[in-house]
């Protein structure tokens, strides 16, 4: 029996906004921002058209939304049932034909071992108790030669100036309380649950904001929020 590897206040505080998901000028705003550039990073490393691609922790579904419009057989899955409820809504509503399912990574891979081209799993790790069993689950759900994908928050006193000072309290980019900072995972962490899980890193690349242009960039920076691609190896 699996042990659901969920914190029930994070689930409540994103379910609760579900609502104002896709809205581009509301509260996750920058979600919508910095969409294009983590596209930039996963299509500089995977192929995405006719893929199967699993997006984990998809909320309302932005990313997959996107993963989906570049050619890919998209399963989107997360435990807030609002937020599933808002992504098929929209994926309807937009005419797209993702599939939506109110689960987690370590259930799913219990059904579907190896079954995946693409995995992605962006800014969810920081929200879980356990981010390493979510980073073994993933590595279980993708196929030999696949790609995996994350994002997530360094656990340094720039990120807990930047992402949660600035960008929640001074800028008003992301609502307060979103982001706990003793919950960051630093890049060494992360690339250490991958290895133990079969991973190797294939690249990794900082996301970067500049407050003139309200632009964000693809840059070496990885002091504040990160992305990083990993590969299965063919047996």
């Amino acid at each position: 029996m699996i042990t659901e590897n969920v914190n029930p206040a994070e689930i409540h505080k994103f379910g609760a906004q579900a609502d104002d998901w896709w809205n581009p000028t509301g509260s996750f705003k920058t979600l919508h921002a910095v969409n294009p550039v983590r596209m930039q990073f996963i299509r500089a490393h995977a192929a995405l058209a006719d893929r199967r691609i699993v997006d984990v922790g998809c909320g309302g579904g932005i990313l997959t939304e996107a993963l989906a419009e570049a050619g890919g057989q998209v399963l989107g899955i997360d435990l807030a049932p609002e937020l599933i409820a808002e992504a098929r809504r929209h994926a309807e509503q937009q005419g797209r034909n993702i599939d939506y399912r109110n689960l987690s990574a370590e259930v799913l891979a219990t059904e579907a071992d190896g079954q995946f081209d693409v995995v992605t799993c962006l800014e969810m790790l920081e929200h879980v108790p356990n981010p390493a069993s979510v980073v073994e689950a993933v590595a279980r759900l993708v196929k030999p030669g696949g790609r995996v994908f994350f994002s997530t928050l360094n656990r340094k006193p720039k990120a807990y100036l930047l992402a949660v000072l600035t960008a929640e309290y001074l800028l008003n980019m992301l609502p307060r309380g979103t982001h706990d900072y003793h919950a960051f995972i630093r890049p060494s962490e992360l690339t250490t649950w991958a290895r133990k899980a079969g991973l190797e890193l294939a690249g990794m690349a900082g996301i970067l904001y500049n407050p003139i242009t309200r632009q964000f960039s693809l840059g070496r920076d990885t002091d504040v929020n990160y992305l990083a691609a990993f590969v299965r190896p063919e047996v």
